[in-house]
């Protein structure tokens, strides 16, 4: 049975099962998907904050947009070679709906305050977007070594962590950060964003340790390694989405047999065990002033000035369905309301330090909709292909599977971490291109397990 599902170039095409899944080096591996080279971000050696809706922009500014717009060129210029270009419907709907998501992001330039940065912003999603139809397209035709992806994204969170404590030694203060209250925080700022690729370099490891993938020693490293540079940012929203992350990697290990489940209920056992050894000899009081950074009681109710903004938002969205403008929109809006009362300047607050929220202050309550609607249908996806099923012929379903299960733990980091920031849907921030990387790698696997299923399901049938 021939799939009714195919990529470009008709007469290349090859039945998924029987196309072999190639190893290729770090450097051929960018050069062949250069979609993962938006995951360096690029770093950013800025010694001052720029603002781009009063028109102040830089070199690194350029180099930026530049990226993105080198890539997506590459995919267009790919995508108009294509003799034809076919998806499972699946697929299909979750692209067509982060397009029309763009055409909403454009549309939302009309009513606002500052339409050339809005415009801006809405054509560096619609790149980005084209850069993640074309690797979805193209990893369907000649999909990469999946695990391959995995282990080169971590690559790229380590040399980003070591580029981040390199600049901590020569220039400290384009890495830390020091709020009230808080301390000092190891954030990476625009160098490498250590609450982003330090919790992915500690659930790739600890994935891979779990599931022999590599040497132990080496996943056991480095796991340590992300797990020590996530404590190292003083970030709640980062610890706690690395411990949602790692509760799920472990939840899905021991559902794959008995010894794996004796394992799993003899730890949990062991750390309830010591746990309450470490509260009693600290004491419950130490250990909770110690998570919350010494915070009052009305920081902590208000999750550090956040709920202020997010209600901000919120009834601001109530009055005007359409939101505020992409991007521009909250920054120079919210600039004007100063009866909230927070500790911080709102000078300095330039997003809604929530990515729904985000959205939702972007381009209104349709905009919303249509995130969560992509991010639970991406969901489902990977959930209904984690699963161990039996392919015809598909002889790297073992390592697409295994792939797409570690990409899930990954998105679930950033679907939690958004609670507490924006960044993963404003453009030309690393979080932004890491949340959508992880997408495309899910959709294109589910692509191709959705078409190598189908002649178990036609021999079935009969």
């Amino acid at each position: 049975m021939t799939p009714s599902a195919q990529w470009i170039n008709n007469s290349e095409y090859k039945v998924p099962e029987t196309q072999d899944f190639k190893r290729l080096s770090f450097l051929k591996f960018l050069f062949r998907y250069p979609i993962f080279l938006l995951a360096f971000g690029p770093p950013i050696f800025r010694t001052e904050d720029i603002d781009a809706t009063k028109g102040v922009v830089d070199i690194w500014s350029f180099l930026q947009a530049g990226l993105v717009s080198a890539l997506a060129i590459r995919a267009i210029w790919r995508l108009a070679a294509a003799q034809s270009i076919f998806t499972p419907k699946q697929i299909r709907s979750i692209l067509n709906l982060a397009l029309f998501l763009g055409i909403l992001f454009l549309f939302s330039t009309t009513y606002s305050p500052s339409r050339i940065v809005s415009a801006a912003y809405s054509i560096l999603y619609c790149l980005t977007m084209i850069c993640v139809v074309e690797f979805v397209l193209d990893a369907y035709r000649n999909p990469p070594n999946w695990l391959q992806c995995l282990f080169h994204l971590r690559l790229i969170a380590l040399l980003l962590f070591i580029l981040a404590l390199a600049v901590l030694y020569l220039n400290p203060e384009l890495v830390l950060k020091i709020e009230p209250g808080a301390g000092v925080r190891f954030s990476g700022g625009t160098i490498g964003p250590v609450p982003l690729i330090c919790p992915m370099i500690a659930i790739i490891s600890a994935y891979a340790f779990l599931h022999s993938l590599e040497s132990r020693v080496k996943s056991t490293l480095l796991f340590f390694v992300g797990l020590a540079g996530s404590l190292f940012t003083q970030s709640r929203g980062c610890e706690l989405g690395l411990l949602l992350s790692l509760a799920f990697l472990v939840f899905f290990w021991a559902r794959l047999g008995r010894r794996a489940t004796f394992v799993f209920i003899s730890g949990l056992m062991v750390s309830i065990f010591f746990s309450g050894m470490i509260v009693g000899s600290l004491g419950g009081e130490r250990i909770w002033n110690f998570f919350n950074r010494g915070q009052d009681v009305r920081g902590i109710e208000s999750a550090s000035g956040r709920t202020d903004i997010w209600n901000y938002v919120i009834q601001y969205c109530i009055a005007h369905p359409w939101g505020m403008g992409y991007i521009a929109g909250f920054r120079m809006l919210f600039r004007n309301y100063y009866a909230l009362g927070l500790e911080l300047n709102v000078l300095y607050i330039g997003n809604a330090h929530n990515s729904y929220l985000q959205v939702l202050a972007d381009a209104g309550w349709l905009a919303l909709a249509i995130y969560l609607i992509i991010q639970v249908k991406i969901v489902r996806l990977a959930l209904r292909f984690r699963k161990k099923q039996t392919y015809l012929g598909f002889a790297s379903v073992n390592d697409s599977r295994m792939t797409i299960e570690c990409s899930f733990i990954m998105l679930t980091y950033c679907l939690a971490a958004g609670i507490g920031t924006a960044d993963f849907t404003i453009p030309l921030r690393a979080y932004f291109y890491w949340q959508y990387i992880i997408g495309a790698i899910i959709l294109g696997i589910s692509a191709r397990m959705i078409v190598a299923s189908r002649p178990l399901r036609s021999v079935l049938a009969e």
